[in-house]
């Protein structure tokens, strides 16, 4: 169960504080919902990911995460650019305690993020696709009751999206999805709830297509 209360963000800009990204946006998210986030662009979906998945902080509010959830799949972060993506992998493996099984933890990220010899190159020479795909390898080489994503299904060429396509499938048949995607059809095929973004506040659908349609409403309001 993840618990969102009353969460407010804003950043700093140059000039002073910036708009309110997020104003008071509460809702929980029960075990093993999949649950997608819409909204207009600009309307704080990855800023949201981004709190829930521990990768940023809210201004005021709170978030409560009852059980272990992975970093946005999506997320280019938390990479050292100066390290290869062999390199990224070992660090996380011996971040999460898994010195003994490291062997195969490698082989298995290394063959999904299909990165070639680029595995054994530094991370700064890569793409922001590239990036992703190393990202989306190390999320689901560790197990986690809720995965993050922020448009993982879109990295790399059409083999490689069929492939996160059926890793999708694996997880949401044993875990929890939030998910952003600009895809409906992806959103429908991957999430039961829905979370319609607007106006810094968060709406809770238990439906999916209910959350889409109100999305829509919206935008022809």
């Amino acid at each position: 169960m993840i618990v969102v209360d009353n969460v407010h963000k804003r950043y700093q800009t140059p000039y002073g504080p910036g708009r309110w990204v997020l104003q008071g946006a509460s809702f929980t998210i029960p075990p093993q919902v999949s649950v997608g986030l819409v909204g207009r662009n600009g309307a704080g979906k990855s800023t949201l990911l981004r709190i829930i998945g521990g990768i940023d902080s809210p201004t005021r509010g709170s978030v409560k995460r009852l059980c272990k959830v992975s970093w946005p799949m999506g997320y280019g972060g938390g990479l050292q650019g100066s390290l290869t993506g062999r390199q990224n992998a070992k660090f996380v493996c011996r971040l999460h305690g898994h010195e003994a099984d490291m062997a195969e933890k490698i082989a298995y990220i290394e063959d999904f993020a299909e990165l070639g010899p680029s595995f054994d190159e530094p991370v700064r020479t890569y793409s922001s696709g590239m990036k992703s795909r190393l990202q989306f390898g190390l999320s689901l080489a560790f197990e986690f009751d809720v995965y993050i994503s922020d448009e993982a299904t879109s990295a790399g060429d059409a083999a490689f999206r069929q492939k996160a396509s059926n890793a999708f499938k694996n997880i949401a048949s044993r875990s929890g999805l939030i998910m952003v995607s600009h895809s409906d059809s992806t959103l429908r095929q991957f999430c039961e709830a829905g979370i319609w973004l607007h106006e810094g506040q968060a709406h809770w659908f238990d439906s999916i297509d209910d959350a889409l349609q109100q999305y829509k409403n919206s935008l022809s309001a």
